[in-house]
């Protein structure tokens, strides 16, 4: 449904000033914050329109309107601006990231820290799905006399370890034999490809080399098992409960859910790919009935890939928290790239 513009700027003022007070506005305090040259009598036309077209809603009889979901909605779509992050802000993530900028997984646990910190709600991030990545390398780490790691790292730059045991001695020289042929068999293969059935051809294809190696090719396919699986970072767990106006039954409900990393991970990999609010029932999860989910993407090579997250009250800063997601993105996409590309 169009509105008209003078309508539009009502209710876009009518949405900020509950965003950062919490306390409905009237036809006067209006006139203020929009600069309008028209008397209150039309202002309260128009909110009263705008209260019967479901934008907004009159909390008591003598006070002034606050925003439903359908006004939230309309505001998102329609007029809501988004400031870019400050020079000073952009290069605050990159410095707190690039502490971190040693493995994608590493990048990602300290976004989700440092979404959190700045939007001051909890915040989610994914790792890449590995379903579509394949072996880079696998590398060999000794630990022991009798014990080594099994290091595969994918193309998406997700880094997996494996410890394995061997029956006889390992040394460097022997490491270096499985270097060259484990790498000969697996490299470039897709991670979900490595199965059972795999393993069985890899063995036939090491000849008498598989007698000594059993639990090298059974530490490989468990590492690249473990590569393929979405890992999910959380930070600000326990803000919902101590937001200004928090409800404690929605704040318990989207705790649960938080500590449902399946379901979590599920619901997140079904966002969309681009830049997302989704409010209240709109949200895929009833836990969630009470909240909004704020989503972008991080790139890898130009694709999109894992998930950058904040779920927050419904009364929140939309703007803010689109501009702060899309600043971390643009951070955690060039600093993975640069990783894979080493």
């Amino acid at each position: 449904m169009e509105l008209a513009e003078r309508k539009k700027k009502i209710l876009s003022a009518v949405i900020e000033s509950y965003i950062n007070t919490g306390e409905p506005i009237g036809s006067k305090a209006l006139i203020n914050e929009t600069g309008l040259e028209v008397s209150s009598a039309t202002v309260r036309n128009d909110l009263a329109d705008l209260t019967n077209k479901g934008y907004l809603v009159q909390p008591h009889t003598s006070a002034g309107r606050i925003p439903t979901l359908q006004g939230y909605r309309y505001y998102i779509d329609n007029l809501m601006k988004i400031t870019p992050v400050t020079q000073g802000g952009r290069e605050y993530v990159e410095s707190e990231l690039y502490k971190s900028a040693d493995s994608p997984e590493s990048i990602l646990k300290e976004a989700s820290g440092v979404i959190s910190r700045l939007t001051g709600c909890t915040a989610v991030t994914t790792t890449p799905s590995g379903e579509e990545s394949r072996i880079h390398r696998i590398r060999f780490v000794q630990t022991g006399s009798h014990t080594a790691m099994a290091v595969v790292i994918a193309s998406n730059g997700i880094i997996k370890t494996k410890l394995f045991r061997c029956d006889f001695l390992l040394n460097p020289e022997l490491l270096t034999v499985f270097d060259k042929a484990f790498n000969e068999i697996f490299s470039g293969m897709k991670l979900s490809s490595v199965n059972r059935p795999f393993i069985q051809t890899a063995a036939a294809r090491l000849g008498e080399l598989s007698m000594f190696t059993p639990g090298v090719l059974v530490a490989i396919m468990e590492a690249c098992e473990t590569a393929k699986e979405v890992s999910v970072y959380l930070s600000g767990v326990t803000k919902p409960l101590f937001m200004s106006d928090v409800n404690f039954l929605n704040a318990r409900n989207v705790m649960e859910f938080l500590n449902n990393r399946h379901d979590l991970a599920e619901m997140l990999e079904n966002l969309p790919l681009d830049t997302s609010v989704s409010i209240g029932g709109e949200n895929s999860r009833t836990e969630l009935a009470g909240s909004a989910v704020i989503s972008t993407r991080y790139r890898l090579d130009g694709n999109p890939s894992g998930v950058l997250a904040v779920i927050a009250p419904v009364r929140t800063d939309y703007a803010r928290a689109i501009s702060i997601l899309e600043c971390v993105s643009e951070s955690v996409s060039t600093l993975i790239d640069e990783l894979i590309e080493i």
